[in-house]
């Protein structure tokens, strides 16, 4: 039992922190466990979706700081990367957020998001939609499924 909640505690952990300021891949830790098959797929990708979810709000509240954090050096996104994600996001809408997946452009939104004052329940859901989306696809592959 202790293996399977450390287990999933680090996945939710390295998901969690893929999405905010430090450049990690929860893809691989995801593979790798949907591969040893000792956890349900649904279970890992439910873990990797609310970690990866979470550390996205991390972005959408440093976008609500952005001027407070914007000279930052941890500062996730760079500001050329952010004007671009900020006028795709006024052009596009919350929608955009069904790309928020995206390696690096999808963090670039989430900061927007918050800059432009998204509501955080719709943020929350769409967020959650794509990054579960990314998670689903990544399992079917992994298991031979689609691919």
């Amino acid at each position: 039992m202790l293996t399977a909640v450390s287990t999933m505690t680090g996945l939710f952990l390295v998901a969690f922190t893929a999405a905010t300021i430090f450049p990690m891949q929860s893809e691989a830790a995801l593979a790798g466990l949907v591969l040893a098959g000792q956890h349900p797929p649904v279970l890992l990708v439910a873990v990797a979706s609310t970690g990866n979810t979470l550390g996205a709000v991390v972005n959408w509240v440093l976008g609500r700081g952005v001027e407070r954090f914007r000279s930052r050096r941890w500062f996730p996104v760079g500001d050329a990367a952010l004007d671009r994600a900020s006028r795709w996001y006024r052009r596009y809408g919350r929608w955009s957020l069904l790309l928020s997946w995206m390696p690096l452009f999808g963090d670039a939104l989430t900061v927007a998001a918050g800059v432009l004052r998204e509501p955080l329940l719709p943020f929350l859901l769409l967020v959650f939609v794509a990054k579960t989306g990314r998670y689903v696809a990544l399992v079917l592959a992994v298991l031979g499924v689609v691919g």
